[in-house]
């Protein structure tokens, strides 16, 4: 038998729980951070890349990725709105129920592979984690959450089989406490919207794991709030602005005294950004963030909020679910910001390289995977055979991507 090595990066700007440091060491699991390549090691010259622990997506509908934007109108003043407008249409409006015949397995399927290539290795899929979600998914999904959609569909279809989003208070009270709770909330900013915080915090909803989603009709004071009971805010703001011309008081948020978990997110690319990369630019373009602070809320922030605490963080021991981009800003946070997905060097989840540049073509050999040509926005990249396989067994097709 030919055992798979270990591999060694050096020269390289590595994030960790302890700062940056210029080496790490891993097999499936993270082996040594900072320390010298041992004997068998393959080793790796960065020549000053970046190397950060996987992005985590905190809020994503991975079977509505396939769909493209849609709106009826210019601007509206609530999701429930936007619902509306959509449901006559699920069946009248044959593009959309071509999109919605595709089997839900293959519909969610295209949606990690969305995050995958963007360098997401965890995701939290808002709805039911169905069984196809334990079949040839190249992403790690959270399993275990408590969730209700939102308040306005609590008793309407939510689901990809028609379920309903369910009754918010009877959901966050069955959800154990060491476990998020997700819901939609505020998703507007008309009267209604401004009136669900208050509805949530009546119900006695607002707790330590509580994520809300949204959140755009929520102002600083009510934040405020939100913070000291250690509740926090999933930030979607290309969805947001799309849908409603704002996003949520983020930046009040962040200041509002108690220190507030805000993790950065896609949602589905029927509102919201192609991916999470994507997302950073707008999350950067459109509020007064910084990019070290959004490089944390798509790591250990995101991590933190999913409860998560082995995510989002280059540490030894962990899972080895790294990626790696390049030096295209002076900090790793800045770079990160302007990469796009033709720019990332390579993702490894659990050590296995999925997706990277044929620079890494020596990773790929050492942790025994057999990479396949493809192209990614016209870059060149090496990708795991069997992802390849998949891909191109998949009926729907993912904008960007062919096998070479």
């Amino acid at each position: 038998m030919i055992w798979s090595r270990a591999v060694s990066f050096v020269n390289a700007r590595v994030v960790a729980d302890a700062g940056v440091a210029d080496s790490v060491r891993f097999s499936s699991r993270v082996l040594a951070i900072g320390d010298r390549p041992r004997g068998g090691d393959t080793v790796v010259d960065l020549n000053g890349a970046v190397v950060l622990p996987g992005l985590v997506n905190a809020h994503d509908h991975l079977e509505l990725n396939h769909y493209g934007r849609i709106k009826f109108r210019d601007r509206y003043e609530n999701a429930s709105e936007w619902s509306q407008d959509l449901a006559p249409r699920l069946a009248g409006d044959k593009a959309i129920a071509r999109a919605r015949a595709h089997p839900l397995i293959e519909r969610l399927f295209i949606g990690a592979l969305k995050n995958l290539l963007a360098g997401v290795t965890m995701v939290a899929h808002h709805n039911p984690f169905y069984p196809e979600l334990r079949r040839t998914i190249p992403i790690r999904v959270l399993r275990r959450y408590g969730w209700a959609h939102s308040f306005y569909l609590e008793r309407r279809p939510s689901g990809a089989y028609g379920e309903p989003g369910g009754d918010v208070a009877g959901r966050w009270r069955a959800t154990p406490p060491g476990l998020p709770f997700f819901v939609h909330l505020a998703e507007g900013v008309d009267v209604e919207a401004r009136s669900e915080l208050p509805r949530l915090e009546a119900l006695g909803c607002v707790g330590p794991n509580t994520a809300i989603v949204h959140g755009i009709a929520i102002d600083g004071g009510e934040w405020a709030r939100v913070a000291s009971r250690g509740a926090g805010l999933v930030w979607c703001p290309a969805s947001n602005a799309f849908l409603f011309g704002q996003t949520a008081a983020v930046r009040q948020a962040l200041d509002g005294g108690a220190r507030m978990t805000i993790a950065l997110a896609t949602d589905s690319r029927l509102t919201g950004s192609r991916d999470l990369l994507d997302e950073l630019r707008v999350a950067r373009d459109g509020a007064c963030v910084t990019p070290d602070e959004l490089l944390r809320m798509v790591t250990s922030d995101a991590a933190a909020l999913l409860r998560q605490p082995r995510a989002g963080r280059t540490v030894v021991g962990a899972p080895a679910d790294l990626v790696v981009i390049p030096p295209l800003a002076p900090t790793p946070a800045a770079s990160l910001v302007a990469s796009e997905r033709k720019d990332v060097g390579l993702v490894m989840i659990d050590g296995r390289p999925l997706v990277g540049d044929h620079a890494f073509a020596s990773v790929f050999k050492a942790r025994r995977v057999t990479p396949r040509a493809v192209t990614v926005d016209a870059a060149p990249k090496l990708m795991d055979s069997a992802l390849v396989r998949r891909i191109a067994g998949c009926p729907i097709a993912e904008p960007g991507v062919a096998i070479a």
